[in-house]
């Protein structure tokens, strides 16, 4: 079953622009910038400048979303250094939304084809990939495209070629789900028409293609329960009222279909480190180089820190975004709680277990020469676990030793190399949609994720994770579309006006549900990143639906009336 698919460039579009402050005191450079990594920023600079490490400092608090674009250092950020220290005063730069579509990258558009085996009880056999990406001419841009056709699911032949086309534009960058989020759009498409052609219900042909293992190699999953967010999800989002039939089921003058699709995305862990200060007052200071574009970086870190070391949210300071704070990894691919979470858990286990060593050791403690394993904190309070009146604070325990804090450096080493087990995040995303039988618009009517995401720190944060990345899905399946001039290459949709976003009337209803559970194999804290995860699958979840409507299988991103009349 030989098919072609072809992929929209997409852009980023986050609400806050791309912006940068730079100032040079003497030969120190200062540079507030929005940035997902200040240190990757830190270090471009001072490779520009030649000037140590030590001699740049990069800050950024907050980002006003970002979704990939600020991963690296962009050209306007060292036009801002260079200008200051031209003029000997800070200056400030702010991209326009136009300038945005030029200069800070964008998801590659794919020319994309693949080949499909199968036998007739829908047992895969073979597929054979076949990709043309975009890049630029003047750097090579790649992206995870091909992981998800190894390891999806089970077949004894799978062949792959990536080629980057090199053209005149800037260079693409990450962009929410990368590489994953484009091949599943064609993988899930392939398999649905597949199902389609062969008669078998779409969940069930993936169903005999689970693989056992990770058959790209040979490594057993951390955690794989695909099974069950197709049970769950088939259950909840009342999949047993699809019709097998396309064009069968219609409201009026639409016509209704509903999809399927699978989500994956890797499960990063890079190395990261967090400095962690108990104050005699009981209240705690936790630091760390990381990012916050959104997903509630602060919130979650605050979470894990109150819960190691004993403490209330409300008294616990979770810092960020500097470059002279401990070092951490972009904050991108789903890694920030793995990496960075891990490590202020490590941090606050740390100053935790000094405060409870220095109890047991002190004569005037009514903790005295009780088991250190015996010793639980709530609340800023030590006591013994089986009496809990048995005890006390940290602050009178700091105050009656003289100690004016504890404090640790905590750290995660990242991912073991090599790695024992396939560390993935998956999902199930069950889509409804009508389609205008006259003027083929397509409209999303409801839409539910079912997600294997490991442990969930917040529900409130991973509710919204999902609507997010529902959302963005929404888009990329129907919208978003950058339109270049073929006569000059120039885009010529460059703006909100006319590159095409989801709205409010066409965000559905949205609901997600995380399987409960974690994986300690991952990392300390069991999270596996659900960021991306989220965000792919929805596109081909969307394009089956409208098969489901319809009987016209799209194989172009966005999905147009024009291709539906």
């Amino acid at each position: 079953m030989p098919v072609t698919y072809e992929l929209a460039r997409n852009h980023h579009n986050p609400m806050e622009p791309h912006a940068t402050i730079a100032r040079w005191d003497g030969d120190k450079l200062t540079v507030w910038d929005k940035t997902q990594w200040v240190l990757g920023t830190r270090d471009e600079l001072s490779t520009v400048f030649d000037v140590p490490k030590d001699s740049v400092r990069v800050i950024n608090p907050f980002v006003g979303g970002a979704f990939g674009s600020g991963l690296r250092c962009w050209p306007h950020t060292i036009v801002a250094a260079l200008a200051a220290r031209v003029t000997g005063r800070p200056v400030k730069l702010v991209l326009s939304r136009r300038q945005m579509y030029f200069g800070t990258g964008f998801r590659p558009s794919y020319a994309y084809r693949l080949r499909v085996g199968s036998d007739r009880r829908g047992r895969l056999t073979a597929m054979a990939h076949d990709m043309d990406a975009e890049t630029s001419s003047y750097e090579t841009f790649t992206e995870t495209v091909m992981p998800a056709g190894q390891m999806l699911y089970s077949m004894p032949n799978v062949s792959q070629a990536y080629r980057p086309v090199p053209l005149d534009v800037n260079t693409p960058i990450w962009m929410r789900g990368p590489g994953f989020a484009s091949a599943s759009f064609v993988i899930e498409s392939a398999m649905d028409e597949l199902a389609h052609k062969l008669g078998i219900d779409p969940i069930e042909l993936r169903r005999r293609n689970e693989p056992s293992e990770d058959e790209s190699n040979g490594l057993p999953f951390s955690t794989r329960r695909l099974r069950e967010c197709y049970t769950v999800g088939a259950r909840e989002f009342g999949w047993h009222e699809r019709s097998s039939r396309p064009r069968s089921r219609r409201e009026g003058e639409w016509l209704i279909g509903m999809g399927i699709a699978v989500g994956v995305y890797e499960t990063q862990r890079n190395a990261a480190q967090a400095r962690v200060r108990l104050d005699a007052d009981g209240t705690a200071l936790v630091v760390t180089g990381a990012s916050d574009m959104g997903p509630g970086t602060y919130t979650s870190q605050t979470q894990v820190a109150a819960d190691a070391v004993g403490l209330t949210m409300r008294t616990v300071t979770f810092k960020l975004g500097d470059s002279l704070y401990p070092p951490t990894p972009p904050h991108g691919g789903s890694q920030t709680m793995a990496s960075v979470g891990s490590a202020v858990l490590d941090g606050c286990n740390q100053v935790r277990r000094q405060a409870i060593a220095l109890a047991v050791d002190d004569r005037e403690s009514p903790l005295y020469g009780v088991p250190a394993a015996d010793i639980v904190v709530r609340g800023g309070r030590l006591h013994v676990k089986n009496n809990p009146a048995r005890g006390e604070t940290y602050r009178s325990l700091l105050a009656r030793n003289d100690r004016p804090h504890l404090e640790a450096l905590g750290s995660f080493a990242g991912a073991p190399s090599p790695e024992r087990h396939s560390f993935y995040a998956y999902n199930a995303t069950f889509a409804e949609v009508a389609v205008d039988a006259t003027l083929g618009l397509v409209r999303v009517r409801r839409m539910l994720g079912v997600y294997d995401a490991g442990r969930i720190i917040s529900p409130k944060l991973a509710e919204s994770q999902a609507i997010g990345g529902i959302v963005g899905g929404v888009g990329t399946a129907l919208l978003e579309h950058t339109v270049t001039d073929h006569s000059d290459g120039r885009i010529v949709n460059a703006g909100l006006a006319d590159y095409l976003v989801p709205v409010n009337a066409d965000v559905p209803e949205v609901n997600a549900i995380y399987l409960d559970g974690e994986d300690r194999e991952a990392d300390p804290l069991g999270v596996k990143g659900l960021g991306e995860v989220v965000h792919v699958g929805v596109a081909p979840a969307i394009a089956n639906a409208v098969f489901n409507a319809t009987g016209r299988r799209v194989r172009q991103l966005p999905i147009t009336a024009e291709a539906l009349l």
